[in-house]
């Protein structure tokens, strides 16, 4: 019995030496947390998904902390989280430029060309791997929804075999233009009025054999863009959008009809420039 009792003190006393032990080892190797950090994580949405470049949005906060990152950092929480960042920071965050992701592809099911009935893993990556995927443009959307599932917004979905972008969800992370296999979803500015539908990389030949409406390179909206907005190099035409009006000679110039101006993001952008212009004049702005 003497025995028991003397095992269970040992084990008592060796349990608060041991407790002793730790609690002096994380008073010596406490490693102090800046308050601002927990702060600016609760300003930040928490939606984790490295757009700013970070792993994550507490890896974002310490190196805004740091000076190793700006206020501005996280293109997800928008204005709005730079403003309290801002505030936390004791500073006053500059201007952010919104951007939004473009699917850069008018091949649809019924328009593109097929090599052969993909039967697959529902994945894009996936089926890249098999002789660049069922569609014969080698830069054709595969539309198998690889940006869906990556996108934590919910802003992109896939009709007629290709992805669209929801505008009003998308947040400019750049998970899905990083993801895509085919590199066809482009980062370009959230009140762009126009873009090209098509990235193909050769010839007009060659791209109707492709699509039909594919590029075909002819360079007519080039040549009726007065501002030297859109050029065509490499077979690609492509938008300067910091020389782009919105005027829309080039759409009305290309024969292919895949210059596109889409009216819900004309009104998306109105919509927000109301928003904004109200939200100054309540501030006294």
């Amino acid at each position: 019995m003497n025995q028991i009792v003397l095992a269970v003190v040992s084990f008592a006393v060796l349990g608060g030496v041991l407790g002793l032990l730790l609690a002096i080892a994380s008073k010596i190797f406490h490693v102090k947390t800046d308050e601002r950090v927990p702060a600016i994580i609760e300003a930040l949405p928490g939606a984790n998904c490295g757009g700013c470049g970070y792993a994550g949005c507490a890896a974002l906060a310490e190196a805004i902390v740091k000076g190793e990152a700006k206020v501005t950092a996280c293109s997800a929480g928008g204005a709005e989280a730079a403003a309290k960042i801002g505030e936390i920071m004791g500073e006053t965050p500059g201007k952010m430029n919104r951007v939004r992701a473009q699917v850069m592809c008018s091949g649809t099911t019924e328009c593109a060309k097929h090599k052969y009935v993909y039967e697959g893993v529902h994945d894009c990556i996936a089926a890249s791997k098999l002789d660049g995927g069922d569609k014969t443009c080698p830069n054709g959307c595969l539309g198998l929804g690889t940006c869906v599932t990556i996108c934590p917004f919910g802003a992109i979905s896939v009709r007629d075999g290709v992805a669209y972008v929801d505008y009003h969800k998308c947040t400019g992370c750049g998970r899905c233009a990083t993801a895509c296999p085919k590199h066809i979803i482009k980062m370009i500015p959230f009140d762009a009025k126009h873009w090209v539908g098509c990235m193909s990389v050769d010839n007009g030949k060659t791209t109707r054999g492709y699509c039909d409406v594919g590029c075909i390179s002819c360079k007519r909206c080039e040549k009726a863009c007065a501002f030297g907005a859109i050029t065509v190099n490499d077979f690609v035409a492509s938008i300067q959008y910091d020389k782009c009006t919105g005027c829309d000679a080039c759409a009305e110039a290309c024969p292919r009809k895949i210059i596109w101006t889409d009216e819900r993001q004309v009104k998306a952008v109105t919509i927000e420039k109301e928003h904004l212009t109200e939200d100054a004049r309540g501030t006294g702005e």
